[in-house]
């Protein structure tokens, strides 16, 4: 019996199914993220057509974030990838990073962690090192800016709490949430966490500037300790 040819060419599947066609039917949102990788890989490999690919290409490295945390000659590895597809990969992951911080007028509001922890976890959980970074808010919550301020090790013997508030006082910032990471992958706060966290609100009551938060961020997942009650104890 002769058999089927493979299947690994986007032509291959019907028009209606074909992620290019799809987008311009529907639009961008409607399609999964192995599609709209299909579309930047364009072809596939003998036996997987470029959706197939992108599926793999996920379920390999962790998702989209993983395909973000990972090195690009980890990516260029992948079956099927290469330098081309790895680069084409990894600049539409940076543009849509750089959306981000576009457009200072259209900077949003922020009414809760989950609002916070959307503008950094997918940066963040991407770093191999700590980082603490401060967001500032005017008096409607609407973010002022995004100031990074530690590399390194990010605890309350390392940090020095008068520094978190120079960024505030400087640009008249009405209030603060502090974010960190933690590269284990573990958003689970310490115990320095919360020592961290009870000094820097008491400074923030000394200024009168509100530390809404504080936010810890691991791979994909993230835990508010004002949520937890942890350091905002009167």
């Amino acid at each position: 019996m002769k058999e089927q040819s493979a299947a690994y060419r986007i032509t291959d599947l019907e028009v209606s199914e074909r992620p290019r066609e799809r987008l311009a039917k529907v639009g961008p949102q409607a399609l999964s993220t192995a599609e709209l990788l299909a579309i930047l890989l364009r072809v596939g490999v003998p036996g997987e057509n470029a959706v197939q690919v992108g599926q793999r290409l996920l379920q390999e490295l962790g998702g989209l974030s993983g395909i973000h945390r990972a090195e690009f000659d980890e990516v260029c590895k992948q079956h099927g990838i290469g330098t081309a597809k790895a680069a084409q990969i990894k600049a539409a992951i940076e543009l849509g990073r750089r959306l981000l911080l576009e457009s200072p007028e259209d900077r949003p509001a922020i009414h809760s962690p989950g609002d916070a922890a959307s503008l950094l976890i997918y940066e963040m959980s991407a770093l191999e090192q700590e980082e603490l970074r401060i967001i500032l808010l005017d008096v409607r919550n609407r973010v002022v800016d995004t100031v990074t301020l530690y590399r390194g090790s990010v605890s309350s013997s390392q940090v020095r709490v008068g520094e978190l508030f120079k960024a505030a006082v400087r640009r008249n910032a009405s209030s603060i949430i502090v974010v960190h990471n933690h590269p284990s992958g573990d958003p689970a706060p310490s115990p320095d966490d919360v020592a961290l966290t009870r000094a820097i609100v008491q400074a923030g009551k000394l200024l009168d500037i509100d530390v809404l938060d504080h936010l810890v961020i691991g791979h994909g997942r993230w835990v508010s300790l004002k949520e937890r009650g942890l350091g905002f104890g009167v």
